[in-house]
Parts: structure tokens; C-alpha cells; sequence
């Protein structure tokens, strides 16, 4: 299905980590605003659970780590739909641990999701937004790369990344027309935490803390979250670029 490049219809974007918490509502958010979204996560089953009674979503199952799986998805974006206006880079995990315990290959995991993925399927779909005229890359980050994380600080350190990522790309893809951008979520009520291997009551310890910190005093929803992608994407925000916008109830100035 090729779209007209020049008319004002649907944009077509790309969602990575799109099966579950964040990445879902990002996707149906955009769906539902009448865009044609790619939902691409490694598991087939969450992925349909997101594309669910939703329309304009194709799913695409693929690891974002694999050798060639960024190239791959941004060639079945283009045979699907003929261009690439919006990449979300949105996949993402968290091994917890203290600097004395944690693990190198949780060390490697989070370097190879968190930063490197980003970096090399951007890489890839860099022509196709180019050629867009009007292309968004939105990372998605996270509101502890702005403070510190005692027990967590590799996965601190590399949402820190992907904001200089995003100012620095920013800077050097504006001359072909594309914004580069960030969402930095506080602590919003997402899966991570059965993710991370944690036990109930450890995951509940755990938002009780973050509910404390939290100035709104309550945990984020994903919507609200995608609410602020969305925005950030919007045509209407076509002067904004560089910028690391935190959504977390007010956590990261408190």
C-alpha cells in the first residue's frame, strides 16, 4: 500500500516495543489518531493483543538486537506502506542491581536494547524519514536519566545516553528536515517489573517508593505517556527539536 507523499493523510509510524505498557498505547494512540502504525515487538502474542479491534495497526515481530533486524523492519515498513514519517525507538529493559552484584551480561543486555538498537535502527530508517519531508525520530527515555538510581544505574546510565543522543542527532539531522525528540517517563504502571524477574511484594516495595517520590503522588498510566509522543510528533510541533521532556508527576524536580 503506497501513500501519496504529498497529501495531508495518515503518517506512517514505526513503535518499537510494542507489545505491552508503553509501546501499546503509543501505538493505538496513534492508530486511533487515523495514522498507519507498525507495532514491532519479539513477541507475536502481546503484539496481536495490541493490534486487537484496533485498526491501522500491522504487527511485525522481530528483535530490535539482532543482526540485520533493523534493516529488515525498516524494508517491511517501506514494502507495507512506501514511507517512514514517525520512528518511535520505545523497546527498552531493566536488569536492577548494584554495582558490587550486577551481572555483565545483564551489563551487555542493556547497552544492546537501550542504546545500540536506537542508535542502528535509526541509522536505518534515516533515508526514509529524510525522504519524508517533514521526519520524527521520538526516544523514548526515562526521567531517572536525570537523577540518580542507586541499584539500577546501568539502565540509568543508558536512558542518560539516549537524551545526548537525541540533542545531538537533533542538531546534525536538522539540515535534512527531521526533529529528533525524547518522552522521559517517571514511574508509570507498566510490566516492567514482572519483566525484571521481581517477586509481588519486591514490585510492590517498589512502586510504593516511587508513589512517595512522586509529587502528583500516584503512578502514571501509559496513555499519558503517549499522549505526550504523540504531541511531540505532531506536524504542529514542527519548531521543536532537542528537547528531553520528562512526564513523571513532577519526580525529577522534586
Amino acid at each position: 500500500m503506497d501513500i501519496d507523499k504529498s497529501s495531508s493523510g495518515p503518517r506512517v509510524v514505526l513503535v518499537t516495543g510494542a507489545g505491552t505498557g508503553i509501546g501499546r498505547a503509543v501505538a493505538r494512540g496513534f492508530a486511533a489518531g487515523g495514522d498507519l502504525v507498525v507495532a514491532v515487538g519479539r513477541r507475536e502474542g502481546p503484539l496481536a493483543e495490541t493490534a486487537d479491534g484496533v485498526p491501522g495497526i500491522r504487527v511485525l515481530a522481530g528483535d530490535v538486537t539482532g543482526a540485520g533486524e533493523p534493516e529488515r523492519i525498516v524494508r517491511e515498513v517501506l514494502r507495507a506502506y512506501g514511507r517512514l514519517d514517525v520512528l518511535v525507538n520505545n523497546a527498552g529493559i531493566v536488569r536492577a542491581g548494584a554495582l558490587g552484584a550486577v551481572a555483565a551480561g545483564d551489563v551487555a543486555r542493556q547497552l544492546e536494547v537501550n542504546l545500540v538498537a536506537p542508535v542502528l535502527l535509526t541509522q536505518a530508517a534515516l533515508p526514509a524519514l529524510t525522504a519524508s519531508g517533514a521526519g520524527v525520530v521520538v526516544n523514548v527515555s526515562t526521567a531517572v536519566g536525570l537523577r540518580a538510581w542507586p541499584g539500577a544505574s546501568v539502565y540509568a546510565a543508558t536512558k542518560a545516553a539516549l537524551d545526548t543522543l537525541t540533542r545531538s542527532w537533533a542538531v546534525e539531522l536538522a539540515p535534512r528536515g527531521v526533529r529528533v525528540v525524547a518522552v522521559a517517563p517517571g514511574a508509570v504502571d507498566t510490566p516492567i517489573g514482572e519483566h525484571q524477574g521481581l517477586s509481588p511484594e519486591r514490585a510492590a516495595g517498589v512502586r510504593a517508593w516511587q508513589v512517595a517520590h512522586t509529587p502528583l503522588g500516584r503512578i502514571g498510566r501509559p496513555e499519558e505517556i503517549a499522549w505526550a509522543v504523540r504531541r511531540l510528533a505532531d506536524p504542529a510541533a514542527s519548531f521543536l527539536t532537542g528537547v528531553v521532556v520528562p512526564v513523571d508527576g513532577g519526580a525529577s524536580v522534586a
